[in-house]
């Protein structure tokens, strides 16, 4: 499965549960994840999306380590089994 496809559906996913999941890009700062997942109260997440079995590149691991170490989440997501699990999750399913 394709990195694009698996990408349209976690967009498609997030929307259903009342979320939206736009591309996020940030000039200048090569490495940023591929989606800001906005939920509803007041929640974001960032997420990476790979295509299955794709390792993060050093610069998506380098900004996955600095969200986290401030206290953000951040997925990566390389399958269907991972957006199901990602959004039983922060659905609270």
């Amino acid at each position: 499965m394709r990195e694009s496809t698996l990408e349209r559906r976690l967009v498609r996913e997030v929307e259903r549960i009342g979320g939206l999941a736009p591309k996020w890009v940030s000039p200048g700062n090569n490495g940023v994840t591929d989606r800001l997942v906005i939920l509803p109260n007041g929640v974001t997440v960032y997420v990476e999306t790979k295509a299955p079995g794709e390792p993060l590149k050093p610069l998506q691991r380098k900004w996955a380590k600095e969200l986290t170490k401030r206290g953000h989440r951040h997925y990566k997501i390389d399958s269907v089994e991972d957006i199901d699990r990602f959004i039983a999750e922060v659905s609270g399913g």
